[in-house]
């Protein structure tokens, strides 16, 4: 099924050729094609993948999902809903196709000799984040160059690509691991295994347990203070007490002639406390269990929202997670969360109950972690350490949701400006180091802002009964209320300087060590 395009072939060239292909394949005539007419179709060209069940499927799928670009369209949008394509979809989908294969061409011949070279393919490939083997270049180059004439030229590189889907961004990519990896989880029976797809997934779940590790650690410090600020009561600790109490404190102690004492800022006050009474291992307290906690919170945080977004193409008909809508890039952000949360949440209450014990205590380290555990099981069971989890997966959401939604839309928005300005595909562009930190920083703020006063009151409700939050609570609504009676709307923010403190570098280093692990474990 190879035909040899001429450099200066037009249009109406390209729609004949179109058409004659088109009915190699509707053999029977009858103006559109099943899936299973395409399978068959295929099973009589050599065609690499036509063994593939899978590979097949997703060429057909790729078919159904190409809008028409043809230059007298009005955006109409890919057919929906229908088991069947026509002439005009096919050509839809190949004039898209070349346009994308003759840039991936100009791409990969970077001396501009109208020939690819292994040497080209190979540059490319770990250009694009993959690390090909030599027998792994090997083959995805015989797979094209059927003639042997050791080198392609962009006939033949296209008839090799044409029919292929576009996975991933990279229809290159795509035809590499079919024709290489893939190709070996192809059983006798013609159907397609997922173990390279497993490998992929565990690869994002470890890169986001990592990245979770390391800026958790960096920021412990900050995360030490916020809990500390949470759990106090007294409104001088709050850090929206406004000006005028304080200068009214002050004025006050003038009249009855007292030097006032220097106004100190409460996340001074904190860390000065916190210093006092155990130096600098004060402010890494429960950090073990932290690292303990991170690292599955923070790989299934990852892991779900890449697996969601893939989940949201198939419910939205993409063959591509650069397709998703917004709304559906934020719920695969809050899935991602809430699954998270659910996973450490017991050692999440563990946590805070250690970092709540009195600093004085003789008893530390295994001794009080395994110590607050029997005395939180004694108190009420397995049940208290899941105290509060809805309302921890009421603010979970929406925070994942703002977080990595804002996060990938800001990384989106980047992208496609910088492919326009500089006329470049969107799948070459990089993000700088520097950027993905002000986006993660950005993202992650505004998560956090949004939805402080539910991890507040979460957080006292695993704290309650505690040396530093004595107080107890009947739930949610009676926690929100004495909150709101003892110290005012202010209350709920108090610690949020601190939080977002160490909020934004926190993010910040996650996503810079996500980004940067994906590339090196190949999962862009």
């Amino acid at each position: 099924m190879s035909n040899h395009n001429k450099p200066d072939e037009g249009r109406l060239q390209k729609l004949f050729r179109h058409r004659r292909l088109f009915e190699q394949i509707d053999s029977k005539h009858k103006g559109k094609v099943t899936l299973q007419d395409f399978e068959k179709a295929m099973e009589r060209t050599d065609h690499p993948l036509k063994d593939s069940t899978y590979a097949m499927s997703q060429i057909y799928k790729a078919f159904l999902n190409t809008p028409d670009s043809s230059a007298d369209s009005q955006a109409v949008p890919a057919r929906t809903g229908v088991d069947y394509i026509d002439f005009a979809q096919f050509n839809n989908y190949l004039m898209t196709a070349e346009d994308q294969i003759e840039k991936g061409f100009r791409m990969v011949d970077t001396n501009n000799d109208g020939k690819i070279s292994k040497k080209d393919f190979e540059n490319y490939l770990r250009k694009i984040g993959d690390a090909p083997t030599p027998k792994e270049v090997d083959v995805f180059f015989n797979s094209i160059d059927t003639e042997g004439r050791g080198f392609i030229e962009f006939d033949t590189f296209r008839d090799g690509l044409l029919l292929m889907p576009r996975m991933d961004g990279s229809r290159i990519r795509t035809a590499f691991h079919f024709f290489t990896d893939d190709l070996d989880n192809i059983s006798s029976d013609g159907d397609f295994t997922v173990g390279n797809d497993i490998m992929k997934n565990v690869g994002y779940f470890f890169a986001g347990g990592l990245s979770g590790v390391v800026s958790r650690t960096a920021t412990a410090p900050l995360d030490r203070v916020k809990v500390f600020l949470i759990a106090r009561t007294d409104l001088n600790s709050t850090l929206l007490t406004t000006k005028s109490k304080i200068q009214k404190l002050a004025e006050k102690k003038e009249h009855h002639k007292v030097p006032p004492k220097k106004i100190q800022s409460p996340l001074v006050r904190a860390a000065r406390t916190i210093y006092r009474q155990g130096g600098i291992k004060a402010f890494y307290t429960g950090n073990g269990l932290n690292v303990f906690k991170v690292f599955p919170e923070s790989a299934m945080k990852f892991g779900t929202f890449e697996a969601a977004k893939r989940l949201m193409c198939q419910v939205e008909g993409v063959d591509d997670e650069k397709k998703l809508s917004r709304a559906a890039t934020y719920i695969s952000g809050g899935l991602g969360g809430v699954c998270a949360q659910i996973t450490v949440y017991p050692i999440d209450t563990l946590k805070y109950r250690i970092q709540c014990a009195s600093l004085d205590s003789t008893v530390t380290g295994t001794r009080l972690l395994l110590q607050t555990a029997k005395d939180m099981y004694n108190e009420g069971g397995v049940r208290l350490f899941y105290r509060g989890l809805l309302v921890g997966l009421g603010g979970m959401f929406p925070y994942a949701a703002l977080d990595l939604g804002t996060f990938t839309s800001l990384k989106r928005w980047y992208i496609k400006r910088y492919a326009a300005r500089e006329g470049v595909s969107v799948d070459d562009v990089d993000v700088p180091n520097y950027l993905v930190l002000t986006m993660g920083a950005t993202s992650g703020t505004f998560g956090a802002t949004m939805v402080y006063p539910v991890n507040l009151l979460r957080t006292r409700l695993q704290a309650q009964g505690t040396y530093a939050h004595p107080y107890h609570y009947k739930g949610f609504f009676d926690v929100a209320r004495q909150t709101f009676q003892r110290e005012g709307f202010q209350g709920l923010y108090k610690g949020l300087l601190p939080n977002l403190a160490k909020v934004a570098p926190a993010v910040s280093i996650s996503y810079l060590m996500y980004e940067n692990l994906k590339k090196l474990f190949g999962l862009q």
